[in-house]
């Protein structure tokens, strides 16, 4: 998808503060802008690798350390730099944002002798990090199978769904592990290498320390080795001596700084405080950005569609919600491009399928009969409500966390205005980001909750876990034979072309059916110091393969 340059700044002569005040009244159109991703890649500019230095990058607070009990990115980010997995995505300044090409990690290579088996030969002479219990023995492939039947049976582990498929995993050898699955599922590898949840960790550590909650706990294989730990100020890592990768990393360590306030957080990377973008994704907020660029120019920008989508989801297991009227009136009372523009200021309006992933992402306009129901009607909006038996409104809840920044919550501010101006009185409660990842985000919610959602690495994880009934990731409680059937079968399809093709029909009876209301993938654009060599980020949860890849210059 080829996305021409565009400078952020008005629309229609409307300042985006103006807008937030005066609530995007009714009737104001917003033009489509259009979105930019530089072409360039920061390869050629990287020179020869130097070593030592600590990188100080912006990071987040745990809230604790198993990889299986939490969806949580702030877990995961972490746990990226002392962690490997059997694949990893593809990394380096060469790779282009939102591209995830699977390669070998912990797995030297692989082979699938048919639709149901896949056998894995792992590296030999990989150690443990050299701290107790383990003490830098050789990971084997009792470690491997260790790991994946913790995954497929630790109560509690939300995203089990990923590798529901998967019968049993059995040592073959002492560097050989075999899958077998119930049944073909041919996004295995891609999903082998999500950095989420999928870490391979030691079982003398559960063992020894009861679970793997505690910060103790984090002892793997990864480029980095945690070594102190500050609740709510900082991780430090120091690098590996016995990664298995030769020669990386290059940097000494790497101080994880938590800082949460996000003014604080711009103003220490404008000081060079930070050698990174001070957000999630290292980035910086685009209503921020363009004093940022004019300020500091020589600092690297790097523009991303993002692969989740900022989302609407209701109790559709109960009325109203159950009613298709009713959820297709929500989705045309909001004008889209509006709060996208005021608040996010760059983006897309996506379908099922995150629009950061443009291989098998569906554009707006070719939803067919669905594309009318992303379009801003309150005329029509009213008339469905009515339709449903609510002509004089109702009421609702409408959940948010405040751990996502503000933009989500004014974002969600003005849903909850275009909301009111066709009948339905929402009331807004804010949850704490904890509470709501171990509520909310898996489902358990009344009337309506909104926020990124369907996050995925290939078009599988979009869909599979948010439509299969009885998944905690199917947050909207959703069970239509129809969508159950479609999502099963592109898992099983090997063809690319007829898989691909499976995905367009489901995409294009979620957009008629509306059972969540897709908004947007926005626009993120990360940001680095131009010291930070050999680098660029992509939008997967493994800061540590990328850090382990790039160098100090300062």
């Amino acid at each position: 998808m080829k996305i021409p340059q565009t400078q952020p700044g008005k629309a229609q002569g409307v300042r985006r503060r103006d807008l937030l005040k005066t609530g995007l009244a009714a009737g104001v159109t917003l033009s489509t802008w259009p979105l930019y991703r530089p072409p360039a890649l920061w390869g050629a500019e990287a020179g020869q690798p130097k070593r030592g230095g600590i990188l100080r990058a912006w990071g987040s607070d745990p809230p604790h350390f198993d990889p299986h009990l939490t969806t949580n990115a702030k877990t995961h980010a972490a746990l990226s730099f002392v962690y490997s997995k059997l694949l990893r995505h593809k990394v380096g300044p060469d790779v282009p944002p939102g591209t995830f090409i699977v390669e070998p990690d912990l797995a030297e290579r692989w082979e699938a002798p048919d639709d149901t088996t896949y056998i894995f030969y792992l590296r030999q002479g990989v150690k443990w990090h050299n701290k107790p219990p383990v003490n830098g023995r050789e990971l084997v492939a009792e470690d491997v199978k260790f790991s994946f039947d913790r995954f497929l049976t630790v109560e509690g582990n939300a995203e089990r769904q990923l590798l529901e498929p998967v019968d049993r995993v059995e040592v073959v050898d002492r560097y050989t592990v075999k899958f077998l699955l119930k049944e073909p599922f041919v996004w295995l590898l891609d999903i082998l290498a999500n950095a989420m949840c999928m870490w391979i960790i030691a079982p003398e550590v559960g063992k020894h320390y009861g679970d793997f909650k505690k910060v103790d706990t984090a002892i793997g294989t990864g480029p980095f080795v945690l070594e102190h730990y500050e609740p709510n100020v900082r991780l430090v890592f120091k690098r590996n001596p016995d990664y298995f990768r030769e020669g990386l990393p290059y940097v000494d360590g790497v101080e994880w700084l938590v800082q949460e306030d996000e003014s604080t957080g711009l103003a220490m990377y404008r000081a060079g405080q930070l050698d990174t973008g001070p957000g999630g994704n290292w980035q910086v907020r685009q209503a921020d950005l363009e004093a940022l660029q004019k300020s500091h120019p020589h600092l690297h920008y790097q523009d991303m569609l993002a692969v989740n989508a900022e989302t609407i989801w209701m109790r559709t297991d109960q009325p109203p919600f159950n009613d298709v009227r009713v959820r297709r009136a929500i989705s045309q009372a909001i004008d889209r491009q509006a709060i996208l523009e005021a608040v996010y200021m760059r983006g897309e309006p996506t379908p099922a399928i995150p629009r950061g992933l443009a291989e098998w992402s569906l554009p707006i306009d070719q939803l067919d009969k669905g594309a009318k129901y992303y379009q801003y009607d309150p005329k029509e909006a009213k008339r469905l409500l009515a339709e449903a038996g609510f002509a004089k409104g109702m009421k609702t809840p409408l959940t948010v966390s405040s751990g996502y920044g503000r933009d989500l919550i004014e974002a969600t501010q003005l849903v909850q205005r275009y909301l009111k101006d066709v009948g339905l009185e929402v009331e807004l409660k804010v949850q704490e980001y904890g509470a709501y990842q171990a509520t909310t985000g898996q489902g358990k919610f009344e009337g309506m909750a909104m926020g990124p959602f369907a996050v995925a690495w290939e078009g599988d994880s979009a869909l599979y876990g948010p439509y299969m009934p009885d998944q905690p990731r199917n947050r909207g409680h959703i069970n239509d034979p129809k969508l159950t059937a479609m999502v099963q079968e592109q898992r099983r399809t090997k063809d690319p072309e007829v898989r691909k093709q499976i995905l367009v029909d489901f995409q294009r009876y979620a957009a008629e059916q509306q059972y969540y209301v897709y908004l947007f993938s926005v626009m993120l654009t990360s940001s680095w110091q131009p010291y930070l060599k050999n680098f660029a980020h992509n939008l997967t949860f493994d800061y540590g393969s990328r850090v382990a890849e790039a160098w100090l210059e300062r």
